[in-house]
């Protein structure tokens, strides 16, 4: 049997046993004595070596492999590869933690995410394979003609593939940040280090080889950790089958814990600080001299009395951090007030479909949560990095295969999440709601340390209500062995799986934006005489400059991973996929019409985004704060005004406009079956 697997197999084959011989090794080195830290800076080391590894032995100054891994990537392993690809930071940190928090309407992710690769099969792969060529903006430019429609396209990409690699960049520095002590900032710096040694070298070629090692690690960091859960919790190794009985007990202790008299009194607290903000932002400017006076009064009595240094010194951090106008006062008391009024409300029970006190509220759950599936799945077929690896296959009938391959390596992470999530609330409804706080366990204060875990005692009763804790969704995964008491060694595994998702995302993000700068933008538009190897030198100091700048925002904390993330996959649909689809599917299609339909499209998106998250901006003439919801949806679902604006858009221009004459011709080649179809 050994014998008829292929050189790779038996390559992959050998790789995993040295990893999982690693993990056991470091197993009996913690058993033996061995510190935490060293453990953690012990995986970080050894898969970052790998991947490295792995990245020069592909290096390559071919542009075919640099770009397009030479077409020559089987559909197994290029199946593999876009499973790495594809299950990002996002993915393996965020999707079980929103689950977690959401229950229920976390469930939009996996039907979104899963269902956008039925369109990419459908409506995509095969023809892009077909059109052969290196990229997306390529294809739109050979369709519809004119580099106008390439450089938007460039844009497009860009954009999106930045917003995304952002998101993991920010994975990696939680990471390193709470698994080998660093500070965020220098994790985020850190982690860009072994993004680089990858695709740097070897572009695509290194790429392709190095996220297969990646999907083998994360898949296996991700599983562990559950299984070993359901057997402390079940008797049965294997989550994915038995979670629907913890789901009902987990039913069982929030119908308990969330009507308890402690939980109302906390919630009720926190609706108390609400509107004490509420009233303080209505009395601007008055209301921050009196903050600013009643500190001073209150700091000034501490040291006329025998109080000790600790309480004065947080009473002046506290002047220190008052917001400097009345304009930063209001952002920032905004901000803590709708904190205070989403911890007042009751928390979602796990398995409630479409929450809500009043119909309006379940309605507007309803509309989010088909809103956000139809942004996933049109987001997802239109996501420039995952297009590309369907170039890289060796023929069109192994695009679709690898279509197939992917789906089912994806699956494998994505059948686990809801079982992730049911199993940590119920750990943490059992053993951690309700203990005193004095002795909550130290996987609190460690990742309180980072920034992903709150605790407050609002109510000063000395007790952790459920209420009172704070986990953010990035957490749940990485401390689910914390959690559950088990080894260190298997959080390292775990931080090393997440580690692997984020950096093999990141590496085919950043392949994609340095090829649409040096191949679509430099090479097509400006330099189409230059040399293969200047092209290549420019391609790679591309990469180098937009990591940096993508580690520069990403240590500014931005948002969430899985908002950033979905905020790339509605400007990618918005942007792109009306013209994609138009342009293979509809012969009457025109520039301008795909044009029009990707600069509304992407614009119509970007304001709802930037309008919804981030407030009035003066200098575009939106001085009158953030803007209300249309319809209710929440910013993660704007691509919904801008895809439906791009397709009408699109159409209405290309019937306005002249049909292109070399359309027939173009979709006559891309559309009938060829030599490999």
């Amino acid at each position: 049997m050994f014998a008829s697997l292929t050189r790779l197999q038996r390559y992959y084959l050998y790789y995993t046993g040295i990893f999982l011989a690693f993990v056991g090794l470091l197993a009996l080195l913690e058993r033996a004595g061995m510190p935490p830290r060293w453990v953690g800076y012990a995986f970080l080391v050894f898969t970052v070596s790998m991947y490295a590894l792995i990245g020069v032995f592909s290096r390559t100054t071919d542009v075919s492999e640099y770009y397009v891994a030479g077409r020559r990537v089987p559909a197994f392993f290029n199946g593999m590869a876009t499973g790495a690809d594809w299950m990002s930071a996002a993915s393996f940190m965020g999707l079980a933690g929103t689950l977690y928090l959401q229950g229920f309407q976390g469930l939009a992710y996996v039907i979104g995410w899963t269902g956008g690769f039925v369109l990419v099969a459908l409506l995509l792969a095969p023809y892009l394979r077909r059109f052969g060529q290196y990229t997306i903006p390529d294809f739109l430019c050979a369709r519809y003609g004119g580099n106008g429609i390439r450089l938007i396209a460039v844009f497009a990409a860009i954009l999106a593939s930045f917003v995304y690699v952002v998101a993991q960049i920010y994975g990696v520095g939680v990471i390193t940040s709470r698994f080998v002590s660093l500070q965020f900032e220098v994790g985020v710096f850190v982690g860009l280090a072994g993004i680089l040694v990858c695709s740097f070298l070897g572009g695509m070629r290194a790429v392709t080889w190095t996220q297969v090692a990646q999907y083998l690690i994360l898949i296996v960091a991700y599983i562990t950790p559950v299984a070993i859960l359901s057997w402390n919790v079940t008797g049965v190794p294997v989550p994915q089958a038995v979670y629907g009985k913890v789901l009902a007990e987990v039913t069982e202790l929030e119908r308990k814990l969330f009507d308890s008299p402690e939980e109302v009194a906390v919630r009720a607290l926190y609706a108390e600080r609400a509107d004490l903000y509420a009233q303080k932002i209505m009395q601007l400017p008055h209301s921050l001299t009196q903050e600013r006076e009643r500190l001073a009064m209150e700091i000034n009595a501490l040291k006329a009395s025998d109080a000790q240094m600790r309480d004065i010194v947080a009473l002046e951090r506290q002047r220190r951090e008052l917001p400097a106008d009345p304009v930063q006062a209001r952002g920032k008391w905004e901000k803590d007030m709708f904190l205070a009024l989403e911890r007042s409300r009751p928390p979602i029970p796990h398995a409630e479909a479409f929450p809500g006190a009043t119909p309006e509220e379940r309605n507007a759950q309803r509309i989010n949560f088909l809103a956000l599936i139809f942004c996933l799945t049109v987001g997802t077929a239109a996501l420039p990095h995952v297009l590309m690896r369907y170039y890289t296959t060796p023929t069109v009938a192994q695009a679709r295969q690898s279509v197939f391959w992917s789906l089912l390596f994806i699956a494998a992470l994505y059948v686990t999440a809801p079982a992730y999530a049911v199993f940590a609330k119920f750990e943490v409804l059992s053993h951690l709601a309700g203990i005193p706080i004095a002795k909550l366990p130290g996987w609190v204060a460690a990742w309180s340390k980072v920034g992903l875990v709150s605790i407050e005692d609002i109510n000063l009763d000395g007790i952790l209500q459920f209420a009172e804790l704070s986990l953010n969704p990035d957490v749940i995964v990485l401390a689910t062995p914390e959690i559950a008491g088990m080894p260190y060694v298997v959080s390292g595994l775990v931080a090393a799986g997440g580690l692997a998702a984020a950096l093999s995302t990141a590496d085919g993000l950043l392949l994609t934006i340095t090829s649409a700068l040096s191949h679509d933008v430099y090479y097509r538009v400006f330099r189409p005489q230059s040399s293969t190897q200047f092209r290549l030198v420019i391609a790679k100091s591309l990469l180098l400059l937009v990591a940096v700048l993508a580690a520069t925002v990403a240590a500014q904390k931005p948002g969430t991973i899985l908002s950033m993330v979905a905020w790339a996959f509605s400007i990618a649909g918005a942007a792109l996929f009306p013209a994609l689809v138009l342009g293979i599917f509809w012969v009457r299609a025109t520039r301008a019409g795909a044009v029009a339909g990707m600069v509304v499209g992407l614009l119509m998106t970007l304001y709802y985004i930037l309008r919804l998250e981030f407030g009035g901006y003066s200098w575009l003439g939106f001085a009158d704060g953030t803007l209300d919801p249309w319809f209710h949806l929440k910013s993660t679902s704007a691509g919904v005004f801008g895809i439906v604006a791009g397709f009408a858009t699109n159409i209405v221009v290309s019937l306005l406009t002249p049909q292109s004459p070399q359309s027939a011709d173009f979709l006559a080649r891309i559309r009938e079956p060829g030599e490999g179809a």
